[in-house]
């Protein structure tokens, strides 16, 4: 489902601080598999993975989607491929406080311009399925962190994404809590998701839904 060919990332290219955090990395990834990329920190795991979904653009190198480019499209045509292609979970969750649980979740589908009730009957339908309905007007600030997470994830969800996309999602939560996301990831596999995940956390890369570890250090892939 996507091809990475001989990517690499520099930053601050062409200065005395320049800095490569991925040095040639090749790679295919199939669909409806999870996959983790696991490593230290400044592995290049995150960098890796916010190219795969868009967020940013290879110095070097090409990776496609279903065998078509995304490393040389316009912006326009990148910002288009990621809402329709990809949703994202990142570390801190990034709901925005003051604003509802559901009106956090309702948020990346603006602009697609759904008309508002279809859109808020499809972010009730998802904060319904993952034991939420009751919280729908809280302040995501009320949020336990289990809560916060789960929210994450049904916004991540709002505009049906076939890739599914989270940064350490489990660095700020208990065991038992890292569990029960590893659960609902399998839950999205088995719907039909292709799930990639960073993670250094052990209940993550050795949990039992996930098919595939790819092992990163010094921007390489060491293993995987």
């Amino acid at each position: 489902m996507i091809e990475l060919r001989d990517v690499r990332k520099a930053f601050n290219q062409g200065r005395p601080n320049e800095f490569w955090a991925i040095r040639g990395i090749s790679l295919s990834l199939e669909a409806n598999r999870i996959t983790v990329l696991k490593g230290p920190s400044g592995s290049g795991k995150t960098t890796l993975l916010s190219m795969i979904g868009c967020l940013a653009r290879p110095t070097e190198g090409r990776i496609l989607l279903e065998d078509r480019l995304l490393s040389g499209l316009p912006e326009r045509f990148l910002t288009e491929i990621r809402r329709q292609t990809f949703g994202f979970i990142f570390q801190q969750f990034n709901l925005i406080k003051g604003l509802s649980v559901l009106e956090n979740v309702m948020l990346p589908a603006y602009p697609l311009g759904a008309p508002r009730h279809a859109l808020e009957a499809g972010a009730r339908d998802l904060l319904a399925q993952f034991g939420l309905a009751d919280k729908a007007a809280y302040r995501v600030e009320w949020l336990s962190g289990g809560e916060a997470q789960r929210t994450a994830i049904c916004r991540a969800l709002i505009n049906g994404p076939r890739v599914l996309i989270a940064d350490e999602p489990t660095a700020n939560l208990d065991t038992a809590r890292s569990r029960d996301f590893m659960r609902i990831v399998g839950e999205l596999k088995a719907a039909g998701k292709t799930v990639l995940l960073t993670s250094h956390d052990p209940e993550v890369y050795e949990a039992p839904q996930v098919d595939r570890v790819i092992e990163m250090r010094d921007g390489r892939v060491a293993r995987g």
